[in-house]
């Protein structure tokens, strides 16, 4: 079945990769990632499935990478004011919120092979701390410890697993609080 074109289709705006990347973190947010399909994607956009393979020629593989990059990239945590410490806990609430904003890409986040989405953030860590007086190499395992801690802590929160066998409800924000100040002190 040909799909004829929508009478909104000239008042659309033009399809670029970006909008498809942001139409696909709509449906992964709203229905899972489970129900992310190429056709899907393309009812959402209001474009044939096929049009999306002109923007992304590796097709969904693509499309995945584009939504790992789109969630795992953060603002520059260097452009904040303040003692180092201060600007990194101002960061690691900040990035766990926009994880926890996009739980249903956290998966990608953690399993997909996608270095090149972590390395600005990874790279704006490490001039906060060599801001702060942190030498070169220290910055860098500060850096990748930093992140693997923000990033692994909200995986098990959207997963809600009591990892310490506590019969109790857990405070995932006492949790987090107390971890990162433990991560900074480790630094320091």
């Amino acid at each position: 079945m040909v799909r004829q074109p929508s009478i909104n289709a000239q008042h659309r705006p033009p399809l670029t990769t970006e909008r498809i990347i942001e139409a696909a973190l709509q449906i992964v947010d709203g229905q899972g990632l489970g129900r992310l399909t190429m056709r899907r994607l393309g009812d959402a956009l209001e474009v044939e499935a096929m049009a999306i393979y002109h923007h992304l020629p590796r097709g969904k593989e693509q499309l995945l990478d584009g939504l790992v990059a789109h969630v795992a990239s953060s603002p520059a945590a260097e452009a904040a004011d303040g003692p180092w410490q201060d600007v990194l806990r101002a960061w690691a609430r900040g990035y766990r919120d926009r994880l926890l904003a996009h739980a249903g890409v956290l998966p990608l986040v953690v399993t997909r092979r996608n270095p090149a989405a972590l390395t600005a953030t990874a790279a704006s860590l490490r001039e906060v701390l060599r801001r702060g007086g942190v030498r070169e190499d220290p910055a860098a395992v500060a850096a990748h410890t930093l992140l693997g801690y923000v990033i692994g802590h909200t995986a098990l929160e959207v997963r809600g697993t009591a990892e310490d066998g506590a019969d109790r409800a857990v405070d995932w924000d006492a949790r987090f609080a107390a971890g990162l100040d433990l991560v900074i002190a480790g630094v320091g």
